[in-house]
């Protein structure tokens, strides 16, 4: 029997961890990226229990453990940094532990993971043929320094992220639109700010959050509600008068940024979400398949997932279309549960304006009795990889 071929377009998470899981199921893999030398970009993110259990799955949980940090849930504040809620002192599900980790590091444990497959650099990809299960093969070509080239799989992934031209050509109907929050990601030098307990902060149209990624390293966020495409002469500055009058911890952070230490991207996600990840041969993970806010946390540890359930289900020596049928089956009820919990937490969280809202909400939280709130919190974290 000839070699069962895989090709995966995008080298990021989503992609590295598909390819990782593909190859121990016995594919050949190709990787194809776009950027001209494979990487990440970004600042830092928190490996929740689900990711890590993924990422144990491929043999990459302990080099993430080793070069991350664990953190403990502290619970929920003010702008002004006054507790609304406080998470529970002892967890014995297990089920909050997070890993704070550079994204830099989590995507060069996957890369090492996904070592035995084909790399190719520089690859913008112009067009996908889903090819057909028994039939025709799927197709993918892309333009690169050398001219245009072209390939045929007997498996297609569509990891290319949120504006993916995977899924542009399996759904054209589904557009973006913008969140109306844009976020601000740096990591800084610190030593002393933050300790290994991660606290979100909760202010009208706006969250923080600080976590620590190294022994002195510490990622923070600030999403806010901005016009789409908006830019600041100056970033850093408009950073530090937007959260000028939060939290003193708040304050000594973005104070303590430096403008090359700071990127701010604008969050988008699909007006409609899309009805199935398959087509033919080709499927969709991660942001290419599910874009969702980030107030869950759970963009990179969804991708994560996706990658070593698609290993999982879709062996080189079973058969492609019931393979296929159960990763839709196991990720599409899955992940359209994780948008949706994104959302419902935006409307509680950052997306709540100004006004009596605020007081409710927060009068609500102070009542809820941290046991409940940390057994709904973390249940949608108790995921564990197919076959396990």
């Amino acid at each position: 029997m000839a070699e069962q071929r895989a090709i995966v377009i995008g080298g990021g998470i989503a992609g590295l961890a598909a390819a990782a899981a593909l190859i121990r199921s016995g594919w050949h893999v190709m990787v194809l990226e776009s950027a001209p030398e494979l990487g990440e970009v970004g600042a830092g993110l928190a490996v929740t229990v689900n990711g890590a259990r993924a990422l144990d799955a491929i043999d990459a949980g302990d080099r993430v453990r080793r070069n991350g940090c664990e953190l403990r849930p502290a619970g929920t504040r003010r702008a002004d940094g006054k507790w609304l809620l406080r998470a529970p002192a002892s967890d014995v599900s297990g089920l909050s532990r997070m890993i704070g980790i550079h994204r830099r590091k989590l995507h060069e444990a996957l890369a090492e993971s996904a070592g035995g497959a084909e790399l190719v650099t520089g690859a913008r990809v112009t067009a996908v043929e889903p090819g057909t299960v028994g039939g025709e093969s799927a197709s993918v070509t892309w333009e690169s320094s050398d001219g245009s080239r072209s390939a045929t799989a007997d498996l297609l992934v569509g990891a290319d992220g949120v504006r993916s031209v995977t899924r542009a050509a399996l759904f054209p109907g589904h557009q973006l639109i913008y969140s109306g929050y844009s976020s601000w990601r740096a990591v800084i030098t610190d030593t002393v700010t933050v300790d290994d307990r991660f606290a979100m902060l909760w202010g009208p149209h706006s969250e923080f959050g600080a976590l620590r990624i190294g022994a002195d390293r510490v990622y923070w966020y600030g999403y806010v509600k901005l016009p789409a495409g908006h830019r600041f002469a100056d970033e850093v500055g408009a950073a530090r008068d937007h959260f000028a009058s939060w939290a003193s911890d708040v304050c000594t952070l973005t104070e303590a940024t430096s403008p090359d230490e700071l990127i701010r991207h604008d969050v988008w996600h699909l007006e409609e979400q899309l009805p199935n990840y398959v087509q033919g041969r080709t499927v969709l993970i991660g942001d290419a398949a599910h874009p969702m806010l980030p107030t869950l946390g759970q963009g990179a540890n969804s991708a994560l997932e996706d990658g070593v359930t698609l290993g999982a289900t879709v062996r080189s020596d079973s058969d492609l279309s019931a393979g296929l049928r159960d990763y839709e089956g196991l990720r599409h009820r899955r992940t359209q549960q994780l948008v949706r919990r994104s959302e419902q937490m935006a409307g509680m969280g950052a997306h709540l304006g100004p006004g009596i809202g605020q007081w409710v909400r927060n009068s609500l939280l102070r009542l809820t009795p941290p046991s409940a709130a940390h057994r709904g919190g973390t249940r949608i974290m108790d995921w564990t990889p197919p076959g396990w």
